[in-house]
């Protein structure tokens, strides 16, 4: 019964297809605006002979291949539950976030070797077209990072999106940086370290994505969440004798799930108390997702089930 509600709801809550299709719509567009800039950038590296400007365009490119992941992890995410998967598609979403941090990894090294190839012999850049085609490139990318602003923050997905804009904004800034120190000072050595400084930076970004994501797919506590703090406040809660097998994981971006066993007194009603239970983990964990089973300490083998809907779904395994 518990599993059934917590699927219905899934399937139903129109907050959460209302998520889905703003994600959508934001990266949409997102993805549009990169993938035109990219063909700029890339085109305006080759002809200014900036590893600056290439850097961000290769950049681009990886963000038009995580962007269309990112969106195709959103259109399955909004998909319905089915049996054999009770849950949907919601682990997409931050299997695309992982997906998403590994691979600003990986173009980040590889921009910072082909500066330190260049490094020992940097080749002359047409400074003046390179500011124009990076200023171009930070007013895109500001503009991007301004369409995916809010959503970022509660959806692991979209702030994998998010970092790569903002990576690409401090590849246009560095480039911005670079080419002005080129056509003042004609120091050329000015594009290979700036960019490695922003291939730095976007590893340095990229490491919190990649740890948060990999917690969700180990299925780890929420960071947010103290897993002592939520076993003191059930075993607080009057009629609560002990508390055991208690898990508190993330089903995705936002939505937290707790599962425990609880024994409690005969004087105390089981569904009273599995009310009371949900409207404090609620309040102080957000958690909203709940699988209680209610024990005494004579009888082991009777169970109550803690519904989404916050009634008690009594189960006998007695014969």
């Amino acid at each position: 019964m518990a599993q059934a509600e917590l699927t219905a709801d899934i399937q139903n809550n129109p907050d959460r297809h209302g998520q889905f299709s703003d994600s959508r719509q934001r990266l949409t567009l997102v993805l549009g605006l990169t993938a035109l800039y990219m063909i700029a950038e890339g085109v305006g590296g080759w002809w200014t002979g900036s590893l600056a400007l290439l850097a961000d365009a290769g950049h681009m490119l990886t963000d038009v291949a995580a962007l269309g992941l990112a969106l195709m992890a959103v259109w399955f995410g909004g998909r319905p539950a089915t049996s054999s998967k009770t849950f949907g598609y919601y682990r997409l979403e931050i299997i695309a976030a992982l997906v998403n941090g590994v691979a600003l990894v990986v173009i980040s090294m590889l921009i910072f070797y082909e500066a330190y190839q260049r490094w020992f012999a940097p080749p002359p850049v047409r400074s003046n077209v390179m500011i124009l085609v990076a200023t171009g490139g930070l007013a895109v990318n500001l503009l991007c990072a301004r369409i995916l602003h809010g959503r970022h923050e509660v959806d692991l997905n979209l702030r994998g999106a998010w970092l790569h804009v903002i990576g690409d904004a401090f590849g246009s800034i560095a480039a911005i940086i670079a080419g002005v120190l080129m056509s003042i000072y004609g120091w050329y050595m000015a594009d290979p370290l700036f960019s490695m400084v922003i291939a730095l930076l976007i590893i340095w970004s990229s490491w919190a994505l990649i740890r948060e994501s990999t917690n969700v797919l180990l299925e780890g506590t929420p960071a947010h969440i103290n897993l002592a703090a939520v076993e003191d406040l059930i075993l607080q809660t009057a009629g609560v004798d002990d508390v055991h097998d208690l898990h508190v994981w993330t089903i995705t971006s936002g939505r937290e799930a707790l599962s425990a066993h609880v024994i409690h007194s005969h004087e105390i009603s089981p569904s009273e108390l599995l009310r009371e239970l949900r409207g404090k983990l609620h309040d102080q964990f957000g958690v909203d997702h709940l699988t209680i089973q209610m024990e005494t300490t004579e009888s082991d083998d009777d169970t109550f089930h803690f519904c989404h809907a916050g009634t008690a779904c009594f189960r006998s395994e007695r014969d």
